[in-house]
């Protein structure tokens, strides 16, 4: 996320980029953690958000993408507009199913960083995914697919056809039950998973500016400085 919120800090806008409980550290400490520790800190964040600016986006990729669209739905006209990338809708396969027993028994699975085709990046993340998290991921997925419909801000959902970790039926999916008429899809054709480190990262970067400039015009000059917002 950070190259992505350069961008658009270089440009003048004001960005938030929370560290979610258990990440950034060792994945036994997000074994500790659930969808409702890391919501409540996005949650806290577009509050600091709120009292600072008067226009306000909220951007996700994959499980972020989630959170992003849980925001939206509680937040009604607090959030101006929504950009997700490779949003993560469901857990899938029939391991999904044995989450709930397999949990106890074995407290890791192999990790999901990395899905990137460019060659030479690396996605900094764990190696391993505690499946306590995993489970609670899906009761999270569970509960913002419910929440759909309550979203209606204006949409910029971009994905990638080649997905190895979140497959392109969760991004029809969200599409398929969200209220917004503003929406805009658009396919990531050159990217994996982690599309803001591969090869479409400019055109996110460039579609989300196009994006807030459009519903929030002149906050952004020409020179990329801040005017306000």
């Amino acid at each position: 996320m950070r190259p992505w919120a350069e961008f658009l800090a270089a440009r003048g806008l004001t960005v938030s980029v929370p560290l979610l409980p258990g990440h950034g550290t060792r994945w036994q400490d997000m074994q500790l953690t659930t969808w409702r520790d890391w919501y409540a800190e996005v949650d806290r964040a577009l509050s600091e958000l709120l009292e600072r600016c008067a226009t306000v986006f909220v951007f996700g990729l994959s499980m972020g993408g989630a959170l992003a669209l849980r925001l939206a739905a509680k937040h009604g006209d607090a959030v101006k507009g929504v950009v997700l990338v490779n949003p993560g809708n469901k857990v899938h396969g029939l391991a999904a199913y044995a989450l709930p027993v397999v949990r106890h028994l074995v407290p890791s699975t192999k990790g999901i960083a990395s899905d990137i085709a460019k060659e030479g990046v690396t996605e900094i993340g764990y190696d391993r995914v505690p499946l306590h998290s995993a489970h609670s991921l899906r009761h999270f997925f569970r509960t913002v697919d419910a929440e759909l419909p309550q979203v209606t801000q204006p949409v910029v959902l971009l994905h990638s056809p080649q997905d190895h970790v979140v497959p392109p039926a969760d991004s029809a999916r969200i599409l398929s039950r969200i209220s917004s008429t503003d929406v805009k899809e658009i396919l990531l054709e050159q990217s994996y998973h982690v599309a803001t480190l591969d090869h479409d990262a400019e055109r996110i970067f460039d579609e989300s500016l196009a994006f807030v400039e459009r519903l929030a015009p002149g906050l952004v000059d020409e020179q990329g400085s801040r005017s306000g917002g």
